[in-house]
């Protein structure tokens, strides 16, 4: 598979709105194995971290390249979509959500395989750790937020202070009582896992919530179910989004002359 062939394989995948190039480095690196470089919108791919002692490649190898290639494919999608440029931190939910998007298109497309499906011994892992660990944790922090609420009616009834129970007497963070709570008030599905009801008891739209948690337990990587939650949140009228944004330009822009009005009286006064 040479550079060519990869750049038709990602342009299946996904067409880009800027061009870019896919060149093999011929190197070998131990650090990583591409890397995309949004001046010159450049996929670079050390192929040599793909080949064997002898110089050759098999499935996996070229397998591994291609997911390496989308990686890389993600950035400049990601670039494309913030004007050709990407900030200082570039694996962002954002980035990730694109990435994990071109993967599931990738693999329909039979242009990358799913690696992590098909091995017996992993899949046996695999259901444990969800049931023993993710749904059993999720269960636990759903049952705490049943006996919080237990709790708060108990310390009503002895005039004490729930804040302070939760503060001295338990020593938990209020935060995490209070999402505890919420998971059992929403009543989350703890296959989602704990971690994932946290982000899901922060989502107070009904609607919404519901929506997210069923992308979650139908297999969306929760950077995905995030930014498909940010983005519903901007659907509103393009000309009102202008407007707030002309708001904010305007305050920034009278705060920052305010300040060079004072700084350039102290200079005339030094």
């Amino acid at each position: 598979m040479n550079q060519d062939q990869v750049k038709d394989k990602l342009l299946a995948v996904e067409d880009a709105p800027l061009d870019f190039t896919v060149v093999f480095s011929g190197k070998k690196s131990k650090k990583v194995n591409g890397l995309y470089k949004p001046a010159t919108r450049e996929i670079i791919i050390h192929n040599r971290n793909f080949q064997d002692e002898s110089g050759g490649k098999d499935a996996a190898g070229d397998n591994l390249l291609i997911y390496t290639a989308i990686h890389e494919y993600a950035h400049h999608l990601h670039a494309c979509a913030r004007g050709g440029h990407l900030s200082p931190r570039a694996h962002t939910a954002e980035f990730w959500a694109i990435l994990h998007g071109l993967l599931e298109k990738a693999e329909e497309k039979k242009i990358y395989k799913n690696v992590f499906s098909g091995s017996k011994e992993l899949d046996e892992l695999t259901a444990t750790i969800r049931k023993k660990y993710l749904t059993e944790n999720g269960n636990l922090v759903k049952e705490l937020g049943q006996l919080l609420l237990k709790a708060q009616e108990l310390c009503s009834a002895i005039g004490g202070r729930y804040e302070d129970y939760i503060d001295r007497v338990l020593r938990i963070p209020r935060q995490a009582a209070s999402l505890a709570v919420r998971m059992h008030q929403y009543n989350l599905n703890p296959q989602t896992g704990a971690d994932n009801m946290r982000f899901l008891a922060g989502i107070p739209n009904e609607e919404k919530r519901l929506a997210a948690e069923n992308s979650l337990l139908t297999g969306k990587s929760p950077d995905t179910v995030k930014i498909a939650l940010r983005q519903k949140g901007t659907d509103e009228d393009p000309r009102l989004r202008l407007e707030k944004e002309k708001g904010r330009l305007e305050r920034t822009i009278a705060s920052l002359t305010k300040r060079l009005e004072e700084v350039e009286k102290e200079l005339a006064g030094g």
